[in-house]
C-alpha cells in the first residue's frame, strides 16, 4: 500500500468559525462532524478536522496548493474581507503577493491563529 496524507486536527479556539473560513476562502467541502471535531474535506479527500484542544497551543503552517483561478478567487476573498497578508512568511511585505518557484503565493492567518499559505506552484 501507498502513503497517502488522511486528516490533521486544527487546533483553534472557534472550531465552527474557522472551519467556516476555510470553507468560504478556499472552496473546501463540508463533511460530517462528531465529538468536538468540525470537518472539511479538501478536493483529494483530506479531511482537516477543527478542534478546541484542552491545553495551551502554538500556531501551525499549512500550505495549500491551489490551481491559478482558486488562487485568484481566494485572494479577492482574502482582499475583500481585508484580511491582513503577506507575500513572505516573514511578513515584511505586507498586502502583496509573491511570484516565488514560477507561481505565486500568498501568506495569511486564520481565525485561530494559524499561518495559511496559498501557492500555485509546488516547490518541488
Amino acid at each position: 500500500m501507498s502513503i497517502t496524507f488522511n486528516h490533521t486536527i486544527i487546533a483553534t479556539t472557534n472550531p465552527q468559525s474557522t472551519a467556516q473560513f476555510y470553507l468560504d476562502v478556499l472552496e473546501a467541502t463540508e463533511a460530517p462532524s462528531w465529538g468536538p471535531f468540525v470537518n472539511i474535506l479538501l478536493d483529494d479527500k483530506v479531511m482537516l478536522q477543527f478542534a478546541s484542544p484542552p491545553f495551551e497551543y502554538h500556531p501551525q503552517h499549512y500550505a495549500f496548493l491551489v490551481d491559478d483561478a482558486l488562487f485568484d478567487r481566494a485572494y479577492d476573498r482574502i482582499r475583500t474581507r481585508d484580511i491582513e497578508h503577506w507575500a513572505d512568511p516573514q511578513r515584511t511585505r505586507p498586502g502583496e503577493t509573491n511570484t516565488e518557484h514560477d507561481g505565486r503565493g500568498v501568506y495569511f492567518l486564520d481565525p485561530g491563529g494559524n499561518y495559511l499559505e496559498l501557492i500555485t506552484r509546488a516547490y518541488f
